[in-house]
């Protein structure tokens, strides 16, 4: 048999069973590829017979199904460092969307490509992402080749305008990429989005086959000023306005109360709830309630947000922080095992996109984005328990290669579809261009 790419000799991390148990590495696999799936995973011996066009020998290295980042800004990432210690309304009003104004198209693309690179080289393999000038964030994807979900984030704010940019950008993008660019609808929130944009919103996505992407009860203060303000909470307006009815990604979801959970059970099926625990802490937001998502059976997937609210698009960070904050904040050191992270990083993501029939775990039938991780650096010594080490102890430099879609994006470290120096010399250019100039603010936050 000859494959595109065989994958040969790697250990294989099984991520089975649903309550910490099961997890198992499998050594001296070889996995192999044709076209955009895997085609078989097995015992070395079984392909001494096979062939491939590509030939990645991997002994010693650790596969695991590609990282899932739930909900990203990546063009941000041009503001990393520049909002620090302040309270999210002063976030908001002082830094960021003051900053948002002054954007361009060409600070977005050059700002997408580099949040790119970071997430490749982290061992990312699938972005969700909601944010502006979404068309130039696309043809970053399409450059380098990872895997996106993408919605142009508007404001009632922009009247009508906003809610048709959103529409054609999902119409005009879906499925592009060599399929993989997937298009969502990408109102803000509740609070900078009014009820008739968001019936609006959910019509449309109706129509055109896509999902909502939204920002809701992100903290505590959000939901209680929707109480006192409307008395109803932000997840009761979503439902009211129909956003429910269709495919949904919120983030973040720090301000649910046990009504907004029980509200939204009846939708789990098609609702996904993206978790950023590095942005919570920063800006002193609160946790998602994970432990009640989990018991009503919504699918919470892992997420960046932005790189001013989080520092980085660390996959491995966001682990750690989950697993930690959830044993600390239960006072049970039992709570949040090392499977149920690493299953949010990848199997959760790929249910709170909608997408497990085809990505989150390494098996015959799915497509091929997965990564090597090498274990043998000192943090992981003496390596008694790999799934531990990996949510514990991994850092994005441990990430050797990553394959998407069955084409090696980056190989031993080196990327294969970026120029990584000039990418890094045009987004600092970008960057000192948008603290030089002016710009009217792109929205003022009073949830």
């Amino acid at each position: 048999m000859t494959y595109d790419l065989l994958i040969r000799h790697a250990d294989l991390l099984h991520l089975n069973g649903a309550e910490g148990t099961g997890t198992e590495v499998q050594e001296d696999v070889c996995i192999a590829i044709t076209g955009q799936f895997i085609v078989k995973i097995g015992p070395a011996p079984e392909f001494e017979q096979d062939s491939a066009h590509q030939v990645i020998e991997a002994s010693g290295q650790l596969a695991l199904p590609g990282l899932v980042n739930t909900h990203a800004h990546t063009p941000m990432v041009l503001f990393r460092g520049l909002a620090e210690d302040l309270p999210i309304e002063r976030w908001f009003n002082d830094v960021i969307w003051p900053l948002e104004g002054r954007l361009t198209p060409e600070d977005a693309h050059w700002g997408a490509l580099l949040a790119l690179v970071e997430m490749i080289e982290s061992g990312v393999t699938t972005v969700a992402d909601h944010y502006l000038f979404m068309d130039e964030v696309a043809r970053a994807v399409e450059q380098a080749g990872i895997r996106a979900e993408l919605g142009w984030t508007y404001f009632s704010s922009q009247g009508a305008q906003g809610l048709e940019q959103g529409a054609a950008f999902a119409q005009d993008w879906q499925g592009k990429a060599e399929g993989r660019i997937r298009t969502w609808m990408a109102p803000h929130a509740p609070y900078t989005c009014t009820d008739d944009t968001l019936r609006q919103t959910a019509a449309l996505a109706r129509s055109l086959g896509v999902g909502v992407h939204i920002h809701a009860a992100e903290d505590r203060q959000q939901t209680l000023s929707s109480l006192e303000g409307r008395g109803i909470t932000p997840i009761a307006v979503l439902e009211q306005c129909g956003i429910l009815e269709g495919r949904t990604l919120i983030a973040h979801g720090c301000g649910l109360l046990t009504e907004d959970i029980a509200l939204l059970t009846p939708y789990r099926d098609h609702l996904g709830v993206a978790h950023a625990p590095a942005t919570y802490l920063r800006l002193a937001m609160g946790l998602t309630p994970l432990r009640a998502l989990k018991a009503a059976g919504i699918p919470v997937g892992l997420a960046s947000d932005g790189v001013p609210s989080n520092g980085n698009f660390d996959p491995f960070e966001a682990m750690r922080l989950t697993a930690m904050l959830q044993k600390h904040e239960r006072g049970d050191a039992t709570a949040m095992p090392v499977l149920e992270v690493l299953k949010m990083a990848s199997a959760g993501g790929a249910a709170a996109l909608g997408r497990s029939h085809d990505l989150g775990t390494l098996s015959a039938g799915k497509l091929a984005d997965l990564i090597l991780l090498d274990l043998s650096g000192t943090q992981h010594q003496p390596l008694h328990n790999a799934p531990a080490s990996v949510v514990y102890n991994a850092r994005p430099g441990d990430v050797r290669t990553v394959v998407v879609d069955g084409r090696v994006l980056m190989l031993e470290r080196k990327l294969l579809t970026m120029d990584k120096a000039r990418i890094i010399q045009e987004a600092n250019r970008a960057a000192k261009r948008l603290l030089r100039s002016t710009a009217p603010t792109v929205q003022y936050y009073a949830p």
